[in-house]
């Protein structure tokens, strides 16, 4: 400890006096430190108590590169900073915003992206479609074109904009009404559902949905439809065959924009560029975030296809949004550097080399009885779980808080691994590692996971044995 350094008393006091956390209830901590990483090495990250934990979630969805380049983009980042500390995007601009532009609509290319906006997260890149999306249909004479469409569960972000397409109640209900009139539909989740051994008829029975709560709202009304490829929130919800081109015909059918967030899913966590080339999807709009830095520094942006930029490409009209950090040179140049880093490093190609053995791994979890649902792709997966794999019985809320909070909780952390154990919907355990994970440190992950749940399960057994109706632990 050199002098002057904080000591790591300290810095836990300080933490526990002087900061207010994301999303972060304080009473559980109130016997105990507040957790507290220090250093990344590889696909791990370390504590303060000098303890070594596998990032099972790529930090939150963002440390696709893992730990290991930091020095190389710091590199590139110095190099900028020593040039041109910063300049806006007002009717001026410099070379490292045009280069990562020229790089982001050529990666883009193929699902007709040619232009885009620059931000610094993924609420706010929604934010600013959807700003984009109120222009361009007021710009082609149809202003009352105000109302969304979003699915159940949905987050999209937690600024006004933003959180009025998240489908989470308790995010939404501080801050009613909403911005934006959003109606939700069913998102993608096919677990106990009537038709979930129907692919087809699931896929007809969600299109329907959606084209039902158009005809209620009014066709003429509806803006925009937003919709991450494969849902994140409720856990790594795939969509079946043939949804997002029947939502692609939809959306033409009825004049309504087409939006996919991809903050989560793209670059390469399902093993594309794009979670929409993997399903042929072709949104007018994609909405980016996190990975295109490999969480290096906060840098989002809006890609959009030809048709949608026009009228304010053209001069036509103004696009009235603007950010004092779009485009930041800092940044921009970072996710230069991470780019070469992901096409140098092949990273895209070891996801899609390693996703059918992570998923034989992750499936193998399903002997567990509490394992109801794998479900997921690339390095992107949920497991769901039951009160019993035969009924599927969901577990009551204080029971899904006992076991994720109370009892897989504590096993994850002594066996080493950063996960997210998430009640938003059903019971899960979400998985994301690194897009650099070797076949070894998958492996261990799924073991980890396997002897955290053998060890819940035996839990939730003897409470089940010794309470006999009474099936809450919180009252056992």
């Amino acid at each position: 400890m050199t002098a002057g350094t904080p000591t790591v008393s300290a810095l836990q006091a300080a933490a526990r006096s002087r900061m207010l956390l994301n999303f972060t209830d304080y009473s559980a901590f109130d016997d105990r430190p507040i957790p507290m990483i220090v250093r990344g090495d590889g696909t791990d990250v370390v504590d303060d108590q000098g303890r070594h934990f596998i990032d099972g979630l790529s930090g939150l969805f963002c440390s696709n590169l893992g730990h290991a380049f930091g020095a190389e983009v710091g590199a590139a980042a110095q190099k900028q900073m020593s040039e041109l500390v910063y300049a806006p995007s007002w009717s001026l601009t410099h070379p490292a915003a045009v280069r990562l532009a020229e790089r982001l609509t050529d990666i883009a290319a193929p699902l007709g992206m040619e232009r885009v906006f620059l931000t610094n997260s993924g609420g706010e890149s929604v934010e600013a479609a959807w700003k984009l999306v109120r222009q361009w249909h007021i710009a082609n004479g149809e202003p009352q074109r105000r109302k969304a469409i979003a699915r159940n569960l949905a987050y999209h972000g937690t600024s006004m904009g933003a959180l009025s397409f998240t489908g989470l109640d308790y995010c939404r209900e501080p801050f009613m009404p909403m911005a934006v009139p959003v109606t939700f539909v069913s998102n993608t989740d096919a677990f106990r559902h009537e038709l979930e051994n129907d692919e087809t008829a699931f896929t007809a029975f969600l299109l329907d949905e959606v084209e039902q709560a158009i005809l209620a709202e009014g066709p003429d009304e509806i803006a925009m439809f937003i919709a991450e490829p494969v849902q994140n929130s409720g856990g790594s919800f795939m969509p079946p065959a043939g949804y997002w081109q029947g939502l692609r015909e939809l959306c033409d059918r009825y004049g309504i924009l087409l939006v996919a967030d991809e903050t989560i899913t793209g670059f390469g966590r399902l093993g594309e560029w794009f979670a929409c080339m993997r399903l042929g999807a072709k949104p007018d709009i994609i909405t980016f975030a996190k990975g295109a830095t490999a969480g290096h520094a906060p840098l989002g942006g809006v890609l959009m296809t030809a048709r949608i930029a026009e009228p304010f490409a053209s001069g036509k009209v103004t696009y009235v949004n603007g950010l004092t950090y779009s485009g930041h040179p800092l940044t921009a140049t970072i996710a230069l550097a991470v780019l070469d880093i992901y096409e140098r490093e092949q990273v895209l190609e070891n996801v899609r080399a390693l996703e059918g053995h992570l998923a034989s791994r992750l499936e193998e979890l399903r002997a567990n009885p509490l394992v109801g649902d794998v479900r997921g792709g690339g390095f992107f997966w949920a497991v769901e779980l039951v009160t019993d794999p035969v009924t599927r019985e969901p577990f009551t809320p204080e029971e899904a808080d006992w076991l994720l909070r109370e009892e897989l909780s504590g096993h994850m952390d002594e066996l080493g691994l950063l996960c997210r154990l998430d009640d938003r919907g059903e019971p899960v355990i979400q998985l994301s590692p690194p897009l650099v994970s070797t076949r070894e440190t998958l492996d261990q992950i799924v073991d980890i996971v396997t002897e955290a749940v053998r060890r819940a399960n035996e839990s939730w057994q003897r409470h089940r044995a010794t309470t006999g109706t009474q099936r809450s632990p919180q009252v056992a």
